[in-house]
């Protein structure tokens, strides 16, 4: 994995479903300026399961997970095409290739890697949500 980082803001939006009650949907969406591969793992209660890559355009999303949400919290890593990331400190196992990984431990005896992924608290009720990530760069707007 490249070790290059550039801070990034991640802005988080959950979307109502109240004009579309039967779609329940988790989705990423890449506002930042380049290409994003991105992973996305989550537990069942007893299984951890951690896949990708998805790979978005810039302005592009996609949807990882659908139907409704059937965990509380859903953890993403994304990197871009100039080697930045989007991490956190909850690890899981990845590798560089097309991957679904039963499992978070003995990543590096298990021949995978070992990425940082960060946390997205989805809330008990949620039935839709978008992970938003964007450049540091970008600023704000105010409504």
């Amino acid at each position: 994995m490249k070790q290059a980082i550039i801070s990034a803001a991640i802005t988080i939006f959950v979307l109502s479903c109240s004009l579309a009650p039967a779609r329940a949907d988790f989705r990423l969406c890449n506002n930042s300026g380049s290409r994003v591969s991105v992973a996305l793992a989550y537990t069942d209660g007893e299984t951890w399961i951690s896949e990708g890559w998805w790979n978005l355009k810039a302005s592009g999303c996609e949807t990882l997970v659908r139907g409704p949400l059937a965990a509380e919290f859903y953890y993403v890593y994304a990197m871009d095409e100039h080697g930045g990331e989007w991490k956190g400190k909850a690890f899981m196992c990845t590798r560089d290739r097309e991957f679904r990984i039963i499992g978070r431990e003995d990543c590096f005896v298990r021949g995978f890697d070992r990425t940082g992924f960060f946390e997205v608290d989805t809330g008990k009720e949620a039935k839709n949500w978008t992970v938003q990530l964007t450049d540091s760069t970008q600023v704000p707007q105010n409504p």
